[in-house]
């Protein structure tokens, strides 16, 4: 009698800390997504149509000064601006989960929310829409693309033509960085995307869902780069974040990914 009110007294405890953890998870998953605000929506909309009206004016003047003078110079600028992308889409992802919190003035609602909710609930990333998803890449590349609208409308042909590989580079560079969210959001959906989407990631033109899931190994501390990933094995075989934390912890005392710990707790 004894021994089986011992095995119903552990039963509801196991269950009370069952019910403790899903009510954590969702309360932690609920407050994150509450925190996305008609104003931050507001602000999405008019960067990604800002971003459309920049791109579109550049293109159309790349094509229309477009020549093939020199095609490994070319081929050099579009692979030098896909990398570059996948560093800074490494570097922006790194100090977002590394640092600050929900609670900075302005920043942590408006940026650091959507990387503390990704850990907590992967798979809201594939229930964001066009606007949510990409606008807050699109808005980081804005001051290039508004660079080279300047020089399209300012400059002569022969100015254009000197700085044609920049602007081929810097065009490649933003297009990665506008749509890595984009590409992000592929690695985590299954099923229901486009095959051409399937054999890019297949080939690693952008990033892969294998790939992407040892970042989610937690605790996260590692493969940020989300563009291509073409940069994550070499930057972690040299330990480049592992010593670049080291060396902020060493100067300014803060350890990295403290405040994405304390919500991976929350939702525990």
């Amino acid at each position: 009698m004894g021994a089986s009110n011992d095995e119903t007294s552990v039963r509801s405890r196991a269950n009370e800390q069952a019910e403790g953890a899903i009510t954590g998870a969702v309360g932690a998953k609920q407050e994150l997504k509450e925190a996305y605000t008609q104003g931050k929506r507001n602000f999405e909309i008019f960067c990604l149509s800002t971003f459309f009206m920049l791109m579109t004016v550049v293109v159309g003047h790349l094509a229309w000064y477009w020549r093939l003078a020199n095609p490994a110079l070319v081929v050099t600028s579009i692979f030098g601006g896909i990398l570059t992308a996948d560093f800074l889409s490494g570097l922006v992802h790194w100090l977002c989960d590394s640092y600050g919190s929900i609670n900075m003035p302005v920043f942590g609602k408006a940026f650091i929310r959507s990387f503390r909710e990704h850990h907590v609930d992967p798979t809201a990333i594939t229930r964001h829409d066009v606007i949510e998803c990409n606008a807050d890449s699109c808005m980081t590349v804005l001051p290039f693309l508004g660079f080279m609208c300047q020089n399209f409308l300012m400059y002569d042909q022969d100015v254009i033509h000197e700085r044609y590989h920049l602007f081929i580079f810097m065009s490649w560079l933003a297009f990665f960085i506008a749509f890595t969210n984009q590409f992000h959001k592929w690695s985590h959906t299954y099923g229901d995307i486009p095959k051409w989407v399937e054999i890019l990631q297949d080939y690693q033109i952008i990033l892969p869902k294998r790939h992407h899931k040892v970042h989610h190994i937690a605790p996260h501390a590692t493969y940020f780069c989300i563009t291509t990933g073409w940069l994550n094995h070499p930057l972690e075989v040299i330990g480049f974040w592992t010593a670049v934390e080291a060396l902020i912890f060493k100067t300014t005392g803060y350890r990295a990914r403290e405040d994405d710990l304390s919500w991976a707790n929350k939702a525990k």
